[in-house]
């Protein structure tokens, strides 16, 4: 499969979604484009693009300023759409004054087995939804979800990349023996995750 990479950089928008959506007009086989991007409302804006398209979308922060957003394309002629003059517009921060507190990597109760596959479910909802957390914060048996092996790392380094903070307990990552598989956001203390809980105007917790 063919991949195309296009480097919007330094690019203010609409200019990374309008090059990104001549490039999926003019692929003429299935690949991949990847969008570099540097800054967190051009990977919302890609996601919504992508979305639009019918087409899965994969964001990631590469580093400090820099973001990668894969889009799949397994038949360029599904959700084509002409381009003659781009919608040239912008739109504002996709996150919402809310956060979303995890303290274990299952959900509900009953049986672990179907809690596990139920809290991916839930994270990757999160990471649908039309206004996202600002924070995310993970404690407890939530540090399992943030670090390497982790089935939800793709859903999680996706949130990160359009802006959500992610931050999981350091105290919980040296109790279960994590503190160098940490594999996407970073790690905070029993004080900030007290002031983050109490500055939200609403927590949510699967």
């Amino acid at each position: 499969m063919k991949k195309i990479t296009v480097d919007a950089l330094g690019r203010q928008c609409p200019i990374p979604v309008v090059k990104a959506t001549r490039a999926l007009n003019e692929m003429t086989e299935p690949g991949t484009l990847e969008v570099l991007v540097d800054n967190e409302i051009a990977v919302q804006n890609l996601q919504r693009m992508a979305s639009g398209r019918h087409l899965t979308a994969k964001a990631e922060k590469l580093g400090e300023g820099r973001f990668s957003v894969t889009v799949e394309v397994a038949d360029p002629s599904a959700g084509a759409a002409v381009l003659e003059e781009p919608e040239l517009s912008c739109t504002p921060d996709a996150r919402g004054d809310f956060l979303v507190a995890v303290d274990t990597d299952v959900m509900g109760r009953g049986s672990d087995e179907l809690g596990k596959t139920l809290m991916k479910g839930f994270l990757f909802a999160v990471s649908q939804l039309p206004v996202l957390p600002k924070t995310m914060l993970f404690y407890n048996g939530g540090a399992h979800l943030t670090v390497e092996g982790s089935a939800c790392l793709e859903d999680l380094k996706n949130l990160e990349a359009q802006g959500v903070e992610i931050l999981t307990c350091g105290t919980c990552l040296n109790h279960y023996g994590l503190t160098d598989k940490l594999a996407v956001g970073g790690v905070t203390n029993m004080y900030t995750i007290v002031e983050k809980l109490a500055g939200a105007g609403k927590v949510v917790k699967p």
